[in-house]
């Protein structure tokens, strides 16, 4: 186990360069596979989820070799169709692996994924999307056993824009002969940077970004050389650090188009932000102002993503505010360590009340999942005395170093092993 110690009470200032997406980077990764010739991603951070996507890589026959701060697979010698149980239970996104792989062999057996447990997350609406494409399926004992023999183009209906279906659809289709049509796709950036990855190797499809997505298949893909997009959420949780401490701080590789709804709730909150391409300068009251509400929806609305960082951001906050999360159910989990911190908030279902105070005192808490974990650094920044934040080993699954990031800032932060 391991354990963040943060000691409060520091204002933070300075300069960052924000990383690559971990939600752009595993769909990457997984698209791969679609091409026998060589990939490099650039600017790959070292998380724990890109480690276990590599794994399942190398498990299946891959070669996967860490060059410099990028990421160099070779599939060439790609073997296996049936995906390794105890690595798929330890990564959300190993379910990305199912349309490639059917891509490139027509079958496919998978496992249930794992991850964080903030919601059901259940995977029917990729299988639907796969069935819709021909794909036949049957699960038993646990496994996911795909037939692909008769794979076609055709009309994908997802009943939610699903960012995960939407992708693995479109990793499926982009070698099938003809066209197949996702309507209700997902409209995520990271969508859009897969779209530009797979033209990039050689595909045809248009749409990411908006409601349907086109994509006409081709013979083959070739390697490519690819930097994928910079973090939004990365990026957001260290504006809210900055924000919570009153500190101020400018990130470079900063990606502030599809930052717009964070943006907004940070500058409701009475911090003065300029933006320009790639960069965007933060300078935080002494103390924040509550926004009245925020509500959670897939994009261009607010990410589920930074929901609990606005949590610990709105504890602390002069007023109060109301925080409804409309996209996974279990993403309040987090809210009795910061009540266990001196915080006063309210949970009713989907909907936080937080009524803001004006200091919170150091505690021992537990990171839950990835992005709770985070956000209870966050409360620690601004807490007086000491913060132990235990299982911080789930805050690595999507922040490289974090403590070393905040560190850079001027934050007091250590890490505890053992």
């Amino acid at each position: 186990m391991e354990t963040m110690m943060v000691t409060g009470g520091r204002r933070l200032r300075g300069n960052l360069r924000v990383d690559s997406a971990k939600n752009a980077v595993l769909p990457l990764l997984a698209a791969s596979i679609l091409t026998e010739e060589p990939v490099t991603l650039r600017e790959v951070p070292r998380l724990t989820d890109v480690s276990h996507m590599a794994d399942i890589l190398r498990t299946l026959g891959c070669e996967v070799t860490r060059e410099g701060s990028g990421l160099r697979v070779d599939s060439g010698n790609l073997r296996g169709w049936e995906m390794p149980d105890k690595l798929s239970k330890q990564i959300r996104s190993s379910i990305f692996m199912l349309g490639p792989i059917l891509a490139r062999f027509r079958k496919a057996t998978v496992t249930y994924p794992g991850g964080c447990e903030i919601g059901v997350r259940p995977i029917d609406l990729h299988l639907s999307g796969l069935r819709s494409l021909g794909v036949v399926i049957e699960d038993e004992g646990g496994h996911i056993h795909c037939d692909g023999g008769g794979m076609h183009a055709g009309e994908v209906h997802l009943d939610y824009p699903s960012v995960g279906a939407t992708e693995n659809v479109m990793m499926a289709a982009v070698l099938l002969e003809g066209t197949t049509y996702i309507h209700n796709a997902a409209r995520e950036p990271e969508i859009v940077d897969l779209q530009r990855f797979l033209n990039a190797m050689g595909g045809d499809v248009r749409g990411a970004g908006e409601q349907t997505i086109c994509v006409r298949g081709v013979e083959r893909l070739r390697g490519v050389t690819y930097t994928p997009i910079a973090d939004r959420i990365v990026a957001g949780t260290l504006l809210a650090a900055a924000a919570i401490t009153g500190g101020e701080i400018t990130l470079e590789r900063a990606p502030v188009e599809d930052m717009t709804a964070t943006l907004s709730k940070l500058r409701e909150m009475g911090c003065a932000i300029s933006e320009e391409p790639g960069r965007v300068h933060l300078s935080a009251p002494g103390r924040l102002r509550a926004f009245r509400q925020l509500q959670t929806q897939p994009h261009p609305g607010f990410p589920t993503d930074m929901q609990v960082q606005m949590l610990a951001l709105l504890s602390v906050s002069e007023g109060t505010g109301v925080i409804v999360e409309n996209v996974f159910e279990n993403r309040f989990a987090h809210a009795g360590d910061l009540n266990r911190m001196g915080a006063r908030i309210i949970v009713s279902g989907r909907t936080a009340v937080a009524h803001g105070v004006e200091r919170l005192c150091g505690a021992q808490v537990t990171a839950r999942d990835l992005r709770g974990g985070a956000a209870l650094v966050l409360a620690g920044l601004r807490a007086e005395g000491i913060t132990m934040v235990e299982h911080a080993e789930l805050i690595d699954r999507g922040y490289d170093h974090l403590e070393l990031q905040l560190r850079a800032l001027g934050a007091e932060v250590s890490r505890i092993s053992g």
